[in-house]
């Protein structure tokens, strides 16, 4: 099974309890409900045209941000979703530039900040044979979760039966070289915003172009290695300072802290 979710624009009544569930099952705060993703909103409904159309990452079959993701922090599982591991990411924001809709999305006022986006409850709900929070708070059967070949049936079912209610296209059937998340219209999608992109997947693009940067891609190694050492520092500092780990353990990570004499060992960080 690939899983995906299928959005049928004529269905959605703009509840959003598709959001509400999301930032439940993900322990997000309740605001910011613009209609817009957002790191704090990984699911939205924008409301456009007199249509309701609900975002969220589309869950490319060959995503672009997992493969310029030098450290792997952003990765395709074996099932499907395309997930996030925060310990791994460096905040180099490739995944952002990549991206051809504009997913992933950055915490510019925390911290130690992160990039955040939907991962399709995998580890809280799909490993555990259930599905998507979203798809399973939807009151009107507008968001379905299922098997992508079994989905894209269903729509093609659909726009068959009802040639008058839909436009006869499957939003991500091919787009970016296919997504795991499709979309039924009935207006043309260009009018609601929907990017108008190729159909050959973009990592092939990405690298195609960057093997043409050979001295780009070279410093940016350099720099990225620089930004993975910074990033990591302030981490491991963090943790020894609020207690979380020993100075021992702060000395024995990578990037590790100074070494420090025992005088220092004494010392508050």
């Amino acid at each position: 099974m690939r899983p995906a979710i299928l959005n049928d624009l004529t269905k959605c009544i703009g509840c959003e309890a598709c959001a509400l569930a999301c930032k439940e099952v993900n322990g997000l705060p309740d605001r910011d409900r613009r209609g817009t993703l957002s790191a704090d909103t990984w699911t939205a409904v924008e409301h456009r045209n007199g249509l309701h159309i609900r975002r969220q990452c589309m869950h490319c079959l060959e995503p672009a941000c997992a493969s310029v993701c030098p450290v792997a922090a952003l990765h395709k599982t074996p099932e499907g979703p395309v997930v996030y591991d925060a310990d791994r990411c460096i905040g180099c924001r490739y995944c952002m530039v990549v991206c051809p809709f504009g997913i992933p999305k950055y915490e510019w006022d925390e911290p130690v900040p992160k990039v955040r986006k939907c991962v399709l409850c995998f580890e809280t709900r799909l490993e555990e044979g259930r599905q998507p929070a979203c798809t399973e708070a939807c009151p009107t059967g507008a968001t379905i979760f299922g098997d992508r070949d079994e989905l894209v049936r269903e729509a093609q079912r659909r726009i068959e039966a009802e040639p008058g209610r839909y436009v006869p296209r499957i939003y991500g059937l091919e787009e970016a070289g296919g997504t795991s998340v499709l979309y039924l219209s009935p207006v043309p999608f260009e009018e609601l915003g929907f990017a108008t992109l190729r159909d050959e997947p973009y990592p092939g693009l990405t690298w195609d172009i960057l093997s043409k940067l050979p001295n780009v891609v070279s410093v940016g190694g350099v720099l990225l290695a620089g930004i993975w050492w910074i990033t990591g520092r302030r981490e491991t500092l963090k943790k020894a300072r609020s207690g979380e780990i020993s100075v021992e353990e702060a000395l024995a990570r990578k990037p590790p802290l100074v070494p420090l004499d025992d005088d220092d060992r004494a010392a508050p960080l």
